[in-house]
């Protein structure tokens, strides 16, 4: 098992709790089942819609059992913790979501160029991965999705994949790359919401 890996499931159980708050904060969503299945959807749909893309085959999950146990374990978290979460946190959903996208992105472009896709496309599949699965748990949760909205969110992810390509062609150090990366993600994300910064919209006047 490499460092790798367990970054992996990292960004997984991270996904399921922003997943499972996301249920917890709509009335609709309380019971197990359904907190657990917007869990689920959350750390998985990127993850899953990459690998049928590039034709990763047995899917991820379905391969390795850990990460259905990190998902069950990142779900159980977000509930045994959601007073605390909703009361020292100031956006938690947000906070776990920003986390996830730096971890994602560049775990997912990583996985497009060790199966030789060109470096664009590797671009895209990384940034998917990220963010599809937060489409999803907004759309099942009645929310606009964040990707839709003109909040930088997917520019911080575009800008972080890049960064690492451009790392990996300059011979970097894979670790110090991914790392470099992920946090630049994770810091733009974290300043946008901040400095509520957001894009200009086609068609505003």
């Amino acid at each position: 098992m490499t460092s790798w890996y367990f970054i992996d499931l990292i960004g997984t159980g991270v996904f399921a709790i922003s997943g499972a708050l996301s249920a917890l904060s709509k009335r609709v969503y309380h019971d197990l089942f359904g907190i657990s299945f917007i869990g689920f959807l959350t750390a998985v749909g990127g993850g899953t819609t990459r690998d049928i893309i590039m034709g990763a085959h047995p899917i991820f999950w379905i391969r390795d059992p850990n990460y259905i146990i990190v998902i069950m374990m990142g779900v159980g978290i977000a509930i045994v913790g959601r007073r605390w979460w909703f009361g020292q946190l100031r956006r938690p959903l947000l906070f776990f979501d920003t986390l996830g996208i730096g971890i994602y992105t560049i775990l997912g472009l990583q996985k497009a160029l060790s199966l030789n896709v060109n470096n664009w496309a590797a671009v895209l599949l990384g940034v998917m991965s990220a963010l599809f699965g937060g489409v999803l748990r907004d759309t099942l949760v009645n929310d606009i999705p964040l990707i839709f909205e003109k909040h930088v969110y997917a520019t911080a992810c575009l800008t972080g994949a890049l960064l690492y390509v451009l790392g990996r062609e300059l011979a970097i150090d894979p670790t110090i790359n991914f790392l470099i990366s992920a946090a630049s993600i994770t810091i733009i994300r974290l300043l946008a919401i901040r400095n509520n910064w957001t894009l200009p919209r086609i068609g505003d006047q």
